[in-house]
């Protein structure tokens, strides 16, 4: 049975110079804009603000410097992205990229592809999207259908992917593909890297019951693309998909997306807060910052070069239901009429609509809950 190793945090460096640093890079650059697009913001996309967050050095940073990144430790990464989402920086736009293709096709891409995609990435101008859920399969990654072919010109690519995120102002997709014909479930997989500009790809909008496109469908009608579009090795993509998960699931996004629902009901609550409200900040607060200890933990055990599946899907199962709850009981005891139009009350409303979709992403709860129990031994 495995159990949660806490490791050390211990970026190195002057952390607190660090997070002033970028404090008054947002002070003098983050977009004013509209109050609602703080909570959630990694789902928020700004190409102008990406671009300036890139040449001021904080995308990319973890890139080596002649691929044009920073060169900077993991957990330093950390400690920027933590202090960007609890501003509530619109950094969807790079938000991808940054955590984890970038972060894959150094780990596994070939020296071309690392000239050609990391400066875009490390400059906050290039932008991905993940090519794995498919129609039918749930999170079920491993019921993966579409086909890559091996030719003479190249791989041939066949089938659709869906609810792929920001596949419509992303510049490629990380696929995984099935390239041996006759295989099953997580044999005979491999991870593509795909211009989205290739003809015969086909994006079209998933609209979500907020009014919001962050979702696509994305098609492949005979798609060709360079043998150089793999990545890694043939045939081991279940592998690298798993290590890119560990960085999808267990970063600060797991418990920060409802941060700004916290921070104006704190606002919201007086000189003289109710007692019912006191106390609910206090469970707030407590249980974000377990989890931030959590979170933090497998980041270290991440920086260190380890695997740390289960670690990770906890942060994710435990992360996605208190940004899930934590609407639902700011509802139970401030009286906020549907159309307030507060910032407290504004940011209630769009968290009551979007929340329920938290645990979705990276994974239903089901299958995360899943990893768990065979991680512990429980099945």
């Amino acid at each position: 049975m495995q159990g949660f190793a806490l490791y050390p945090f211990d970026p190195p460096g002057d952390v607190a110079a660090l997070r002033a640093e970028l404090r008054a890079w947002l002070a003098a650059n983050q977009p004013r804009g509209d109050v609602v697009a703080r909570a959630n913001c990694w789902a928020s996309f700004d190409t102008d603000f990406s671009r300036k967050l890139g040449a001021a050095g904080y995308v990319g940073m973890t890139l080596p410097p002649r691929f044009g990144g920073g060169g900077r430790h993991p957990l330093e990464r950390y400690v920027v992205i933590e202090e960007l989402l609890a501003a509530g920086a619109p950094v969807g736009a790079h938000w991808i990229a940054d955590r984890q293709t970038g972060p894959l096709i150094l780990r596994y891409g070939s020296e071309e592809q690392c000239q050609r995609y990391l400066p875009g990435i490390a400059r906050g101008e290039l932008y991905a999207c993940i090519g794995l859920s498919e129609p039918g399969a749930g999170s079920d990654l491993a019921a993966v259908r579409t086909t890559a072919r091996e030719t003479a010109e190249g791989w041939r690519i066949n089938g659709q992917k869906i609810w792929t995120t920001g596949a419509h102002f992303s510049h490629i997709m990380l696929a995984l593909v099935r390239t041996e014909a006759g295989s099953e479930r997580n044999a005979g997989l491999s991870q593509l890297l795909i211009d989205l500009d290739t003809p015969g790809i086909t994006i079209r909008p998933i609209i979500d019951m907020a009014d919001h496109h962050d979702f696509n469908e994305v098609f492949f009608d005979d798609v060709l693309v360079p043998h150089g579009a793999l990545v890694g090795e043939r045939g081991q993509g279940w592998r690298q998909v798993t290590a890119e998960l560990g960085l999808e699931r267990s970063g600060p996004e797991r418990y920060l997306s409802s941060h700004a629902l916290l921070a104006a009901l704190i606002d919201a609550a007086g000189v003289d807060p109710d007692p019912a409200v006191i106390a609910l900040i206090g469970e707030l607060v407590a249980e974000m910052w377990t989890l931030r200890q959590l979170s933090m933990s497998t980041a270290a055990k991440l920086a260190a070069g380890e695997d740390p599946m289960v670690e990770a899907s906890v942060v994710k199962e435990l992360g996605n239901a208190f940004e899930q709850d934590m609407p639902r009981r700011v509802q139970a005891i401030v009286e906020c009429p549907w159309d307030d139009p507060s910032d407290l009350g504004r940011l209630l409303r769009a968290l009551l609509i979007a929340s329920p979709s938290f645990s979705l992403r990276g994974g239903t709860r089901e299958v995360i809950r899943g990893i768990i129990a065979r991680g512990l031994g429980l099945r």
